[in-house]
């Protein structure tokens, strides 16, 4: 698994790409640019990963467990690699995760999960549940759940979470969600949102005119929310 990294000091920003994208994505994209006055000033270090969409979520020929089962592992090595790397390189105290479209989902699912290892949470453009169909877009997993499904959708397992020292890192977490008026998946996150006040976990999302989900949008919004 290749990476990137940019910058010397700072916060620490755990970045996924989109479907389409890899480590180099946000490069590409000119994300990395739109944050350079704050890497060049030491305020933040960023950390591009790869990802693997078509050994996952997209492997039309997997069976839906299995596809579950290869994102776990990907997981895990984000977990036991990529963090681990990122701590011992850079010593400070915030550790930001971020993603755009599916990195999104990656960037959320993994910070829900995993709330002591993160302050903060920006998520763009993104689908919090992978068994929503909308539009052109599918279930992921043809109608088969279980219970790693269950346990990778942020809309179905946050309502039923009531550990005390979950809802509390979650609660201290900075998190920061946008999503386009005419994007399908706005009453997904709208969904997400009520789910989050509910169980009194602070954060904001915000409404960008249009579909907002592509580059153009990311890098401004990258600008104002990390």
């Amino acid at each position: 698994m290749e990476l990137l990294v940019f910058g010397h000091a700072g916060a620490k920003v755990l970045m996924f790409p989109t479907r389409e994208g890899r480590f180099f994505e946000y490069e590409m994209l000119g994300i990395v640019h739109a944050l350079a006055h704050k890497i060049n000033a030491g305020h933040l270090q960023l950390y591009c990963v790869d990802s693997i969409p078509w050994e996952t979520f997209y492997c039309d020929w997997r069976h839906p467990a299995d596809k579950i089962g290869r994102y776990i592992q990907f997981e895990e090595y984000i977990l036991n690699e990529v963090l681990p790397f990122m701590a011992w390189k850079n010593q400070h105290p915030c550790t930001i995760v971020q993603g755009c479209s599916l990195g999104a989902f990656q960037a959320a699912n993994i910070a829900f999960r995993h709330p002591h290892l993160f302050q903060k949470l920006c998520a763009f453009s993104g689908r919090y549940d992978l068994t929503l169909a909308v539009e052109d877009f599918y279930n992921l997993f043809d109608g088969y759940y279980d219970e790693n499904i269950y346990h990778n959708t942020p809309t179905h397992f946050l309502p039923q979470l009531e550990c005390h020292w979950y809802l509390e890192h979650l609660r201290n977490m900075d998190m920061v969600f946008t999503i386009g008026k005419e994007d399908p998946f706005l009453g997904n996150n709208h969904h997400l949102s009520h789910i989050l006040w509910s169980k009194g976990i602070w954060h904001a999302l915000h409404e960008w005119d249009g579909r907002a989900h592509r580059a153009s949008y990311w890098r401004k919004m990258a600008a104002f929310y990390i």
